[in-house]
């Protein structure tokens, strides 16, 4: 492939920025001709990263009915206000017209925030976008799409040929089909890129190419294939964003995964700008792994969901970090089962190890039977080529959609669950997520977060007309990756079947260690389900204070059908806690699994929650700094021994200050194991997993890399630690902003030397300094931004055992070794290595502190 600067399809690529302009050599230029506008805007604005936008009303036509508005409710996972808060209401078509170069293709990017405005309900817009001819959105609804892919925000980006008249002209019209229909829109951008020239070999087709010159594109997918996350800030200078590929991989067919030497150094090629992709793409490769027998049975696989009946131009990125020579790694590449390259060479192609190259191809989708909005992409090796391995390897991929011949890139909204519908229904209908009690079960008013990022979006499937072969007709089928996809905050919808009972989901094992109760068992403990003993509702459903066995109270907390957690959650809780036992664990004493009914029992925890202890606005009482270093060293043990002292390393991966349980003896438990996983196994150092979590308490290293560690469970617990100590939520809007995220504003304040200013003033006086001294280092090494820095759960325990010492002894502060004879401690921590708990550690055997430090006992 030859590549020209003037003749660059690689130039698509600008259509990938993602916070800032281009800041290339081109980036100024680009920057200057740039039209951002914040619609419905008096004064526009600067967002979060510092790029001012104007008010939209001079390039809106005069004969436009339309009113500018505010919305109600700023969601927290809006990058910034500006241009989300403000939008314009369009009641009949209204066109934007712009003046552009008449030279350059152009990318518009378009933002929606579904909110209520003034007078205006987001359900009733249901509208269609064109601009110069081509539709980018028809019958477009922000509201489902942003419901159905669980996004506070949508943006959606196309790439725009050159206008020879020099204007650019972007119409919206609300449908004609939705009585009361009206289009609205938050903001545009209109951003010169150079011309897209370079053809695309069709697939099936050896002798014909697509030309992309006069075709519109949309921006699909960007992988970094055997490579971590790249965010924003580590592009090649476009501020892209490139995803982990693993979530996309198909079967058990993962490969392995290579990066180059560090000594070797990543050498472009002089024709191929550096823009094109990052090294850390190139640094980074999947391969089919050693074995070259077995390579030979199986292909290296990855799977998209698309829109049919269009076709794609997908961009294969290589560059060989191991092989020096060609014909040692020969492979053949297939999309859509036919081959797209034969005897594929990334030396031959190349010419050199660590040389980069990439490879487009157009690939035409069918509305067929079958997995017909699927775009499968494969690599094999190819024997008849008799390479030296037999193997294949790739490092990036991206997808871009192309305008059909009706000059159209409109795809249909995607189909939102009939329980999610069900379950919004019902908040709005004025059931409240956050009612909570002193006795909530597993933190159920804080729900459980997903932040659907990347690999939580591509499984959510569109609705299908033609679906064949026995497929739910309540399913979703034709999906794809927001790149700009924005919301962090909605939770995960799994979903309940009315058809089959959860128990179903259950192992025979996790059944057999956990009592089944009968339906009419929890009725009568819970006077059917008697709304006086509800005493907690979240997104599992309502949590009630019931009776068993002529007398034990216990918690029961039941499934709504309408659930946001549902039978996975379910599942995992059961498989969990019942192969657990600990006394800083909540137990879980049964399940009933009638009836559809998904309803789990505890032991009753009499005073609830840690957070409603901390800074509950009806708090009469307040825990003393001893009592809430005795919860945290509690919760810590608890932790502990997840990590280590169970049979496999289980990662809790929600703590938080509502996931801590107190019982009538004030001590802590860790509660809600929903969205626990097991840990790597001995030769893998993390657990690649789609982010879940709360906000506030979500490790940033896990969010970014969606590599899940037990050093994330340690992040959100030095959120807890803070907690404790300012008696002030993880994360408060009404605060300045600097001031919001209690993780962020704690280390400013560790660093300016300023924390004791935000002590909670109850229990300031009462802390003895070395003991806060070594309490606020504990859990600023918690919230180190790399998990490589922070301690280990045994660390923090050890630590926050020591400061207890510090409090009640301060200048005799000793270690109790395994013989019982009290040892110095030295100022500095100590790291905790090989100890764990015992499994069947039902209650402590000792009072000494240090106790589960000593004597270690586990795998």
């Amino acid at each position: 492939m030859i590549f020209k600067p003037q003749n660059l399809f690689s130039s698509i690529l600008l259509l990938l920025i993602t916070n800032a302009i281009n800041v290339s050599s081109d980036g100024s230029k680009a920057n200057s001709d740039s039209i951002l506008l914040s619609c419905g805007s008096n004064a526009g604005g600067s967002d979060s990263d510092g790029r001012k936008w104007e008010p939209d009303s001079k390039y809106l036509s005069k004969s436009s009915n339309s009113e500018s508005t505010s919305a109600q409710f700023q969601d927290p996972s809006l990058p910034s206000s500006v241009p989300y808060m403000s939008a314009r209401i369009l009641t009949s078509e209204s066109t934007y017209s712009f003046s552009v170069s008449s030279k350059s293709r152009h990318w518009i990017r378009l933002h929606f925030y579904p909110s209520p405005y003034s007078g205006f309900n987001p359900d009733d817009a249901f509208f269609s976008v064109v601009a110069n001819g081509f539709t980018l959105l028809n019958n477009f609804s922000a509201s489902i799409t942003a419901q159905a892919l669980t996004q506070a925000y949508i943006v959606r980006e196309f790439s725009l040929p050159s206008t020879p008249n020099g204007v650019l002209t972007l119409s919206f019209t609300p449908s004609s089909d939705h009585r009361g229909s009206f289009a609205f829109i938050n903001g545009i951008e209109i951003v010169p890129m150079p011309d897209i020239v370079e053809s695309a070999p069709v697939v099936g087709f050896s002798d014909q190419s697509i030309d992309v010159e006069s075709l519109s594109l949309q921006t699909m997918y960007r992988l970094n294939v055997g490579g971590q996350y790249i965010p924003p800030t580590n592009d090649s200078g476009l501020s892209r964003t490139w995803y982990d590929d693993s979530p996309y991989l198909f079967g058990a067919a993962l490969g392995v995964t290579s990066e180059a030497n560090k000594s070797g150094e990543i050498l472009y090629p002089r024709d191929m700008p550096k823009y094109v992709a990052p090294i850390e793409v190139y640094s980074t490769a999947r391969s089919m792994g050693p074995d070259s027998k077995l390579n030979q049975n199986f292909n290296l696989t990855w799977v998209f969901q698309v829109d049919v009946n269009f076709t794609y131009v997908v961009r294969l990125h290589f560059c060989e970090i191991q092989q020096t020579r060609a014909n040692e790694r020969v492979f053949d590449i297939f999309m859509n089962n036919q081959t797209a390259q034969a005897e594929a060479d990334v030396i031959g192609w190349a010419g050199a190890k660590n040389t980069p190259v990439f490879k487009d191809f157009a690939v035409y989708v069918h509305d067929s039977p079958g997995d017909d909005e699927l775009l499968w992409v494969a690599l094999h090796p190819s024997v008849d080529a008799k390479p030296e391995f037999y193997d294949a390897i790739l490092n990036g991929l991206e997808i871009f959609k192309l305008s059909d011949t009706n000059k159209n890139l409109a795809g249909p909204n995607p189909v939102p669950s009939p329980m999610l519908v069900e379950a919004e229904l019902v908040n709005d209908s004025g059931v409240s997520k956050s009612k909570t009690h002193a006795r909530i079960i597993g933190g159920v008013a804080g729900g459980a977060f997903a932040v659907g990022l990347v690999a939580a979006l591509c499984i959510i499937l569109y609705q299908h007309k033609k679906r064949a072969h026995g497929a739910d007709s309540s399913g979703a089928s034709s999906g794809w990756l927001p790149l700009y996809g924005g919301s962090y905050s909605s939770a995960s919808k799994s979903t309940i079947s009315g058809k089959s009972s959860a128990g179903s989901h259950l192992s025979t094992l996790a059944a057999g260690l956990c009592r089944h109760f009968s339906l009419s068992e929890i009725k009568q403990g819970t006077k059917n389900f008697e709304e006086s003993n509800v005493i907690g509702v979240g997104g599992f459903g309502k949590v009630y204070k019931g009776v068993i066995d002529g007398g034990t109270k216990v918690a029961i907390k039941r499934a709504n059908p309408s659930s946001e957690q549902g039978v996975h959650e379910f599942q995992t809780e059961i498989e969990m806690l019942s192969k657990l036992r600990h006394r800083h664990l909540v137990s879980l004493i049964g399940y009933c699994e009638e009836d559809n009914e998904m309803i789990l029992v505890y032991d009753y925890m009499a005073h609830g929650t840690l957070r409603e202890h901390l800074y509950n606005k009806n708090l009469k009482t307040h825990l003393s700094w001893k009592q809430r270093l005795d919860i945290c060293i509690g919760a810590a043990r608890g932790l502990h021994y997840l990590h280590t002292g169970a049979k496999y390393t289980i990662i809790h991966r929600d703590v938080k200050t509502t996931n801590i349980l107190v019982d009538e003896n004030w001590v802590a438990k860790v509660s809600d194991f929903g969205l626990s996983k097991t840990g790597p196994m001995m030769n893998q150092t993390h657990v690649s997993t789609v982010v879940k979590g709360s906000f506030g308490y979500l490790d940033p290293e896990y969010f970014r890399r969606q590599q899940l560690t037990d050093k994330s469970d340690v992040y959100s617990f030095g959120v807890v630690l803070f907690e404790v100590l300012c008696a002030r939520p993880a994360l408060n809007p009404s605060l300045p902003k600097e001031q919001v995220s209690l993780a962020d504003w704690a280390q400013t304040c560790y660093r300016k030397g300023t924390l004791e200013d935000i002590i909670d003033p109850h229990i300031k006086s009462s802390i003895n300094p070395e003991c806060l001294k070594k309490f606020i280092e504990t859990a600023v090494k918690c919230l180190s931004d790399s998990g490589l820095n922070r301690p280990s759960m045994g660390d923090v325990l050890w630590n926050l055992e020591f400061a207890l010492q510090l409090q009640d002894n301060p200048g005799d502060a000793k270690l109790v070794t395994d013989k019982g004879a009290p040892k110095e401690v030295c100022e500095a921590d100590i790291p905790l290595s090989e100890s764990s708990l015992s499994e069947d550690s039902e209650e402590l055997t000792t009072t000494e502190i240090f106790s589960q430090i000593v004597n270690p006992q586990g795998r």
